[in-house]
């Protein structure tokens, strides 16, 4: 079963041109370089949710944690924890619609 990788966060208000330009220069691009395919980004606009949710889909649920445990993803994550605040994830099984 594909595995889906949720990620959310709230943008540090002092760095929002920084982190759109982190987002997508570096971010998103070795987030696919990485084997996820990104399959949502929203944007909380009104409400107590986080500001940003990406969802990011690869084959397996194994592939998926085997990937956030790896150098690369720490490295990434860390660079990320620059631009915001609030970072959590969780993994779950990949399905149709949306996920929360």
């Amino acid at each position: 079963m594909a595995g889906k990788l949720i990620l959310t966060w709230d943008i540090s208000p002092e760095r929002e041109q920084e982190y759109f330009e982190f987002v997508v220069r570096e971010f998103l691009p070795e987030v696919q370089q990485m084997g996820f395919q990104v399959s949502d980004a929203w944007v909380t606009v009104y409400g107590q949710q986080p500001q940003i949710l990406v969802g990011a889909v690869m084959p397996t649920i194994k592939k998926v944690n085997e990937t956030i445990h790896g150098e690369a993803w720490g490295r990434l994550v860390s660079k990320l924890m620059d631009y915001v605040v609030n970072f959590e994830y969780k993994i779950v099984p990949a399905h149709n619609g949306f996920q929360f």
